[in-house]
């Protein structure tokens, strides 16, 4: 008999597919023959030869997907070889469909798998994951009805000697189910988030006047968007500025124009389905804390949560945002992409910080009662 572990396993995988099956699902059922053309999008080289790759000269754009619909991306896979400290930090991903001139994704390369921190680690996920060696894959099914492009633009100082991919695509006979929504993702960074102390609130005792955040307002926002679609998930990363723990922020959801959040929650580690301070690393198919740092400045974690089981809908509006540190007190940096699928058009996406500022750079906080930061010390040398 599988173990309870495997059968959580294979419901959570079943929950996914039923989900994911409404949006055009990367799971087909395998009994049944399927119509569409599977195609690949690659950096084989073209004579057959094993210079199977691509070079990125700084400032360059490379197109590695063009082509016409309708069809669906159910796969990507990528993996870089470049000299440059921080080079997923620098080197950005971008997705049009249906020749769209603003961007549906935007997002540093490695941000948008999940490497929030510009370095590389192992983890996995029902939608992304890193396997060794430094094998970037995702998972998300991407329909599109008319034209899909893919970029990948090189902001660092040093050339991308080798960037490889792999991307998966069906060809399909028939034109996309009606009001298919489309994928979308969006980073965004605070370095640092200005917090209002540098001490450490509870706010557990309910007769006590702490300081209270009940509307969300200087939240760490992970996206806003306007029309109709649904949120999926996030992944976020941390740079401590601060000793102490750097959750107790609450997750707050606003949807179709209410004054406070629908959905709010309990604390961020509630939120990524750990509890306690996470404790340990662990990744598992719909959450996990895949690096937990010590509660010391300078320390790093990495965080994820897919809402496959219940996707957030919205019919008008949504912003999605999470405190840092109870009622926005810490100050640390985080840097996050938010997943979600909507109609067209989208919002347009808040300019991406320079490549340099989104290096990950302790800050340093000053004493108790300090709301300000000072100057930034040398950026953190990459694990």
């Amino acid at each position: 008999m599988p173990s309870t572990k495997a059968l959580i396993a294979i419901a959570l995988l079943a929950s996914a597919a039923a989900t994911l099956a409404q949006t055009g699902s990367s799971f087909p059922d395998i009994t049944q023959q399927q119509t569409y053309t599977l195609l690949r999008a690659t950096s084989r080289e073209s004579t057959g030869a094993n210079a199977d790759y691509r070079k990125l000269t700084p400032g360059t754009t490379l197109t590695i997907l063009d082509t016409d619909g309708p069809g669906m991306i159910s796969h990507i896979w990528f993996t870089i070889a470049s000299p440059e400290p921080y080079h997923l930090k620098r080197n950005i991903l971008r997705i049009y469909w249906d020749n769209e001139t603003s961007p549906s994704v935007e997002t540093p390369i490695g941000d948008f798998f999940g490497l929030g921190l510009g370095t590389y680690y192992t983890w996995e996920s029902a939608m992304l994951s890193v396997g060794g060696n430094k094998a970037m894959n995702s998972f998300f099914p991407m329909p599109y009805q008319k034209h899909v492009r893919i970029t990948v633009t090189n902001e660092g100082k040093n050339s991308v000697d080798a960037l490889y991919y792999n991307i998966d695509y069906r060809k399909e006979s028939h034109p996309l189910p009606p009001h298919t929504i489309y994928f979308h993702a969006q980073y965004r960074q605070a370095q640092p988030n200005h917090g209002w102390t540098s001490e450490w609130y509870e706010n557990g005792d309910p007769n006590v006047n702490y300081k209270r955040n009940p509307d969300g307002k200087d939240n760490y926002t992970w996206f806003e968007a306007k029309g109709h679609g649904q949120y999926i998930g996030v992944t976020m990363s941390v740079l401590q500025n601060q000793d102490g723990w750097w959750g107790e922020g609450n997750d707050m959801f606003t949807i179709d124009g209410a004054t406070l959040p629908t959905i709010s929650g309990t604390g961020t580690e509630d939120y990524f389905l750990g509890a306690w301070d996470f404790g340990h690393s662990f990744s598992y198919q719909l959450y996990g804390a895949p690096i937990v740092g010590r509660e010391l400045a300078g320390e790093r974690s990495s965080v994820y949560r897919f809402h496959l089981d219940s996707p957030i809908p919205f019919t008008q509006s949504i912003k999605a945002s999470i405190e840092h540190g109870h009622a926005n007190h810490r100050s640390d940096n985080f840097y996050s992409v938010a997943y979600w699928y909507q109609e067209e058009p989208h919002l347009p996406f808040p300019p991406l910080p320079s490549a340099d500022d989104r290096i990950p750079t302790l800050q340093v906080v000053g004493g108790p009662g300090n709301t300000g930061i000072n100057q930034p010390s040398t950026s953190l040398t990459p694990r």
